[in-house]
């Protein structure tokens, strides 16, 4: 997926090009980022992102999400 298929949000563009996900899906709320092995590494490296830049979003994970190494980056 191109990053300039991304919805218009300028954060979650600046998310998507700072951290750089193999596997990503949109939705609605944001972007569904998969298939990460080390979740934990992943989901500090995406909060940090997001306090650093000060970005309007979210981060939100799931046991679910878990079966297939994903989460979601949602905006506010």
């Amino acid at each position: 997926m191109n990053i300039e298929q991304i919805p218009s949000n300028e954060d979650l563009q600046t998310f998507i090009k700072k951290f750089d996900p193999k596997k990503y899906k949109l939705t609605r709320a944001g972007v569904e980022i998969r298939g990460i092995n080390d979740m934990y590494r992943n989901l500090t490296q995406a909060r940090n992102i997001i306090a650093n830049l000060e970005l309007n979003l979210t981060v939100i994970h799931t046991a679910d999400m878990l079966s297939y190494g994903g989460f979601q980056v949602n905006v506010l």
